[in-house]
């Protein structure tokens, strides 16, 4: 149960980071400045992507899904380490080079202005996906927090939101985020210590979840019966399939070198030495803040279960044994745990942080869909806004982005956490890293024609796949579409723009 402590801690923590934000970008006056920076070191870079990427999904969506499926939670986490070294180490070089400052600009000097729009309306919905999600996480973390509705939950993390990145913009993210890394990384640390100590290391965790099932009706509810089933379920990296769960991780990889905020932490180093290296601390952090998440899930699994499962075991004639605890759905498996495990002191730290890494997660979302908006939308169909009208369409765009946010987040709040983030991540992925790389590498290859169709029939593919429940990821679908359009011969009279 919740008590002042924890609200106490929470309130501070919170405060300081709006503080850090506040102060970091009070000498933004320019647009340029609002989405680049253009100076920020090593660990602005690195603070600026972990910030950016450690949001809902890689923590309380990491928990929710060690809880039903083990290790194979961990692979999120991986992926976007994975992708961050790859935007690191492979794309910052090309992309500083370029002399752009989105990635559809570096595809309309290649493809044109249509390519650009057409791949700008596809990245914001893929973008804007993952806001909801954060959205739906923040409300989630609120309400149960202030026991206060989920309309009014969602309104104050969007506000939130807003106030982290709506007067700092990229820079902001970055200072903000070392401190949000320090603390995030205190705190999954202290989550993971005080998890193995609990549970005597690994054994004691699988042994807990083994116990739960075979104790229980669960057991008969999730068809695992016996101890080797339970084991290939929580100690399997792929539990959920080779294809199912390799296939999310690849959407995370390259879904991560798609995306316009994680580009804009590389734009906004003062050097690609300095960007690769934020890089490579960013993907340092994030499997360990994963692992941390992952032994938190399986913990909980072993020792509570959903307000439904409970309901499901009495209707069998099966009671709880002592020790076992309730919990409302999968996604409180993080803050149940913090509230009911840690001391209040320490747990109101830990919760703080985790809804400042939502928020700060989805000011970042946020600030990339305004930037495509501005940039790349409003830049085509007027070029003679000076910099500071953009700065204030920057922050109007924004403001617009979570109130839809808001809006769409209270229509879909039974849907999972992770699934949004696994199709939003794709999404992108399938809308513009063929283009991208092409534009990048391989010049005048490939014709405008080509170039629009694949995007257009790669989404639209990887949707139909993801709604019609086909077999596998629904990534793989986008991809080979993708892939098929691009290099099956066909005659195609445009050409590309020098």
């Amino acid at each position: 149960m919740i008590t002042s402590v924890h609200i106490l801690g929470v309130l501070l923590t919170v405060a300081l980071l709006l503080v850090v934000s506040w102060w970091s970008g009070r000498k933004v006056t320019d647009a340029h400045g609002f989405i680049t920076g253009g100076t920020s070191r090593t660990w602005l870079v690195g603070g600026a992507l972990l910030g950016t990427m450690a949001g809902g999904q890689s923590t309380i969506g990491t928990a929710q899904l060690a809880f039903c499926y083990g290790l194979s939670a961990w692979w999120f986490t991986l992926g976007a380490a994975i992708g961050s070294l790859l935007l690191g180490y492979v794309y910052a070089g090309p992309l500083r080079r370029s002399g752009c400052s989105t990635l559809l600009e570096v595809i309309r000097n290649e493809y044109g202005r249509k390519a650009e729009t057409v791949g700008s309306v596809l990245c914001m919905v893929g973008i804007f996906i993952s806001i909801v999600s954060q959205v739906l996480s923040s409300g989630a973390m609120i309400s149960s927090f202030f026991s206060i509705p989920m309309l009014w939950a969602s309104v104050a993390g969007a506000v939130l939101i807003m106030l982290f990145v709506l007067f700092g913009g990229i820079r902001s993210a970055g200072v903000s985020g070392i401190v949000k890394m320090l603390l995030l990384y205190l705190s999954s640390l202290a989550a993971g210590v005080i998890v193995w100590h609990m549970a005597d290391g690994f054994s004691g965790l699988r042994d807990g979840v083994e116990g739960i099932y075979q104790s229980t009706a669960l057991g008969d509810l999730n068809g695992l019966t016996d101890a080797e089933a339970i084991h290939q379920r929580y100690g399997n990296l792929v539990a959920r399939g080779v294809f199912k769960d390799l296939g999310g991780c690849l959407s995370l990889i390259l879904g991560v070198v798609s995306t316009q905020t994680y580009a804009q932490c590389i734009w906004s180093a003062a050097s690609t030495r300095h960007a690769r290296r934020g890089a490579l601390i960013c993907a340092i952090c994030l499997p360990v803040i994963g692992a941390a998440c992952t032994m938190v899930g399986i913990y909980m699994r072993g020792h509570y279960v959903t307000a439904d499962e409970f309901q499901a075991i009495q209707a069998a004639g099966g009671v709880l044994p002592h020790g076992i605890g309730v919990i409302e759905n999968t996604a409180q498996a993080f803050p149940a745990f913090i509230l009911q495990h840690l001391p209040a002191w320490l747990g109101g730290i830990m919760l703080g942080t985790l809804l400042i890494n939502i928020m700060g997660c989805a000011s970042g979302l946020s600030l990339g869909v305004a930037t495509i908006l501005v940039r790349d939308v409003y830049g085509n169909l007027t070029r003679r806004a000076a910099r500071y009208s953009q700065l204030l369409l920057m922050r109007l765009s924004i403001a617009v982005v979570l109130v839809i946010a808001v809006v769409i987040a209270l229509l879909c709040s039974n849907t999972f956490i992770n699934d949004l983030g696994f199709l939003s991540l794709g999404l992108r992925a399938v809308s513009i890293l063929l283009p991208l790389c092409f534009a990048l590498w391989l010049h005048g290859r490939f014709g405008q024609r080509r170039i629009l169709l694949a995007m257009v029939i790669g989404v639209v593919a990887m949707l139909a796949a993801k709604f019609l429940s086909l077999p596998g990821d629904a990534f793989y679908y986008g991809v080979i579409i993708e892939i098929l359009v691009v290099f099956t011969p066909w005659r195609d009279y445009s050409h590309s723009v020098k």
